[in-house]
């Protein structure tokens, strides 16, 4: 599991593990992974053209030490000083007593910028809030146009630590060191998109750090949360899932959704709707009947909502889904017929799967607001509706409806996955998960993971059906298999 913690969480951990240590140690762990880093990325470091971007503060220290270690090796180093007089006094020291240099004059600075091949992202750190200030915007779009390699100390300069949000101009760096913990804009978009590869340095924080506030499922995560059928196991116990979707006008989702859920290990699907002369032409094992969810029989979970439309049979379809005592997963043109009052009442677990759109209707805002505000709106549409919430995109987001555990980010996805159908197959993805006794956050983390794998198996480009078939090989995949 990677996990993410707030600032205030990694300021407290930093305090605590300083008391115990020497004066400037800690300082001189992360100058260490950074020149390392740093000379990985040159290749060869006799001879380069390092820049330090300098703001004030410990960031700014961090690559003063790192860029020394540098210049000791041989780099021709500058210190691009945004800030002169709040500039890390030791940091500077060190750096000029190895040989580096400083300007602070901007047609100076942009063309040291211009000509590295290095520039060390130092300017603001953790606690950095509302973008970069024009002079910092400036090196910033300079370093993203030259031909260097551009390193964040933490994580990029002008996005916020904590939500991932990027309010202004940021800079875009090929690879971020962090130290001690993930902080939350590594791993939720905007913010991620700009951190490049990713490197996690233990500077001995970790014993000191609180409960985190994010969590990322690696492979072993997954392997110890799907289920595996035993000897004891028939297609009853493996778990039934009712999937309530598809309409004459939209047959092909009804398929995608069934696809979805018997790729994912369900022992049997019921499919009530109008698709099921569709459905079974491609899956003859699945049961069908033309009735509603009251119709279909006895599950152990309900997936609604793929290309129901937005009709009074449509509007009876979720309502039945909802009124049953089992868990329910409403996506697409489900999501559009939700009362949170009704939601909230269910005492089975709900499960809501919205792409940024339908997260902005559900919230009565836009979908630009919620694109640049994921992990907000995450939480609140968890907290509105006390429902699980799957907020699908770029970096696919997982909220409980407590509030109390971390919200999990799934970094499995690739752009393939940005085709109509896609998340019809999600949902029968999660749907099989669930009812096969997953808890819903893991139900739906999971989905996330072997859609996201799934796709990166398939290769692009790729259809909504290459990503059901690849799903039993991204299930492998994750077990170890």
């Amino acid at each position: 599991m990677r996990y993410g913690h707030d600032v205030a969480n990694v300021r407290a951990a930093e305090q605590a593990t300083m008391a115990r240590l020497p004066g400037g140690l800690l300082m001189q762990r992360a100058a260490a992974a950074l020149a390392a880093t740093g000379a990985e990325a040159l290749g060869r470091v006799y001879g380069t053209r390092v820049v330090v971007l300098t703001g004030s503060g410990a960031n700014g220290g961090d690559a003063l030490f790192a860029a020394a270690r540098l210049a000791r090796r041989g780099a021709g180093v500058t210190a691009v000083l945004i800030t002169p007089d709040r500039a890390h006094r030791e940091g500077l020291a060190a750096l000029l007593a190895a040989g580096g240099r400083t300007v602070t004059a901007p047609d100076a600075s942009l063309r040291a910028v211009a000509s590295a091949d290095l520039v060390l992202d130092g300017i603001t750190g953790i606690g950095g809030t509302g973008g970069l200030r024009p002079a910092a915007e400036s090196l910033a779009e300079a370093a993203r146009t030259s031909d260097a390699a551009v390193l964040a100390v933490d994580l990029p300069s002008g996005v916020d630590a904590d939500t991932g949000e990027v309010p202004g101009a940021a800079v875009r760096a090929d690879v971020t060191v962090t130290f001690g913990t993930y902080k939350p804009a590594l791993l939720v978009d905007p913010a991620a998109e700009l951190a490049g590869a990713l490197r996690l340095v233990d500077i001995g924080i970790g014993p000191d750090l609180g409960a985190p506030v994010l969590e990322a499922l690696q492979h072993a995560d997954v392997a110890a949360l799907l289920p595996r059928p035993g000897g004891e196991s028939d297609k009853y116990r493996r778990g039934v899932v009712g999937v309530a979707a598809g309409s004459a006008r939209y047959p092909g989702a009804a398929v995608l959704a069934v696809s979805g859920a018997l790729r994912a290990g369900a022992g049997a699907v019921r499919y009530a709707g109008p698709g099921g002369e569709a459905v079974l032409a491609r899956h003859p094992e699945v049961l069908v009947t033309a009735g509603s969810p009251h119709a279909a029989g006895r599950v152990q979970a309900w997936v609604v909502g793929p290309g129901l439309g937005d009709g009074a049979d449509a509007r009876t379809t979720v309502s039945e889904a909802l009124a049953t005592d089992v868990p329910v997963l409403v996506d697409a043109d489900g999501l559009r017929m939700l009362d949170p009052r009704t939601v909230r009442a269910r005492t089975a677990p709900t499960v809501l799967t919205p792409h940024a759109g339908e997260a902005a209707a559900l919230l009565g805002r836009v979908r630009e607001d919620v694109e640049a505000h994921r992990l907000d709106s995450v939480r609140e549409l968890a907290a509105r509706f006390g429902a699980t919430v799957l907020l699908k995109g770029s970096t696919t987001l997982v909220a409980d409806p407590s509030g109390e555990t971390p919200v999990r980010v799934n970094a499995t996805g690739t752009a393939w996955l940005a085709t109509a159908g896609s998340g019809d197959v999600l949902s029968g993805l999660c749907g099989s998960l669930l009812a096969a006794g997953l808890a819903p956050r893991d139900a739906a983390s999971c989905a996330a993971y072997l859609h996201g794998l799934a796709a990166r198996l398939a290769q692009g480009p790729l259809s909504a059906m290459d990503v059901a078939e690849a799903v039993p090989a991204a299930w492998r995949n994750a077990m170890g298999a």
